[in-house]
């Protein structure tokens, strides 16, 4: 561990990640991984491993893995299949070593056993992040920098759309998600706001409809509508969350997410805001825990036995180079767990 620490200082205060050309093709090429030097580091793929991307995306985190270890296998699983065909496309030249499954996370356990590993993975990845695919999609619509339609669904074959929940909540419904999702302190007057304003058919009718509430906040860069971004992101943020039910799978994943590793397997979990990784920080804690009883128990009465070792005490953070160069990483956060042997 002494080593993996001193080297995980080292990508913490300035070392770039790897972007380095791989037998699997160049990592960065097609999109930038957050923090994949030290996701590769802390999870140490072994020649012979069975490795998890469970949120593979674009593939960029599954290359880098699959590259640092000959022989591995690598499991991919990702909601979105316009994101698992690119991955195919990405990780094609070890085709023979991986599988991608269209797939939620939060069933993981399930997954597993249908590619015959049933007794655990080596090491499992969950990048919580929505990918640069999504984000720069406009016919996605997660984002305001272009006019498209409210969809938001990080797979287009569920039902429910951002444009059946900002049209049909009422909203107390719609307050309450922006507050809860979004961390907006005037989630009421947005909700009103969104309320007065419908039908709202695209992205920007949206913006405009929080900006009436908040102001169009400071002016941005680039092409989009200009002093949207820092006003209604947290509302952006609200209702994607509520369309794809991500803390709800989230929380399902983390309540025996260990099991999906084998003793002695390492668990990854890349988060994006202080909802994610709260959830992750409290289970990581509860699963590291001798004794769940409550305080003031004379004896221990749960059974309970710690199922992982804690290997990051705090999270950590991108260095300032990694944010210079991928401004989206600058708010990720990386938590990493050991399962333990007899656990």
């Amino acid at each position: 561990m002494k080593a993996a620490t001193a080297a995980s200082q080292r990508t913490t205060t300035g070392a770039p990640p790897m972007t380095r050309e791989t037998d699997i093709g160049p990592v960065g090429a097609a999109h930038v991984p957050v923090m994949v030097g030290e996701v590769v580091e802390w999870l140490r793929p072994r020649p012979g491993a069975r490795l998890v991307d469970a949120t593979v995306g674009l593939g960029g985190h599954a290359a880098a893995l699959v590259a640092g270890a000959p022989g591995a296998r690598l499991l991919g699983v990702d909601r979105d299949p316009r994101a698992l065909a690119r991955a195919r496309e990405r990780l094609l030249p070890a085709a023979d070593r991986v599988v991608l499954r269209h797939g939620d996370f939060a069933r993981l356990r399930a997954i597993l056993p249908e590619v015959g590993w049933g007794e655990g993975a080596d090491a499992v990845l969950l990048d919580l992040g929505v990918s640069s695919l999504q984000l720069d999609d406009p016919m996605r619509g997660f984002s305001f920098r272009a006019a498209g339609p409210l969809d938001m669904r990080m797979d287009p074959g569920e039902g429910r759309d951002a444009a059946e929940i900002v049209n049909t909540w009422p909203v107390q419904d719609l307050a309450q998600a922006i507050s809860r999702y979004g961390e907006e302190p005037r989630a009421r007057a947005v909700a009103r706001a969104i309320v007065r304003a419908r039908p709202l058919r695209t992205t920007e009718e949206l913006a405009r409809a929080v900006a009436g509430v908040l102001g169009h906040g400071k002016p941005r860069r680039g092409p989009g509508p200009a002093g949207y971004r820092t006003n209604a992101t947290r509302t952006f943020q609200a209702i994607r969350i509520a369309v794809n039910e991500e803390l709800d799978r989230l929380e399902r994943f983390l309540v025996d997410g260990w099991a999906a590793l084998r003793p002695g397997g390492r668990l990854a979990v890349l988060a994006y805001h202080s909802l994610e990784d709260r959830r992750v920080k409290d289970a990581f804690r509860r699963w590291g825990a001798s004794c769940l009883c409550p305080p003031g128990m004379v004896a221990c009465a749960c059974g309970w036995k710690a199922k992982v070792r804690i290997l990051t005490r705090r999270p950590l953070r991108p260095a300032p180079s990694e944010i210079a160069r991928n401004p989206r990483a600058r708010s990720a956060r990386l938590r990493v767990v050991e399962r333990l042997r007899g656990a």
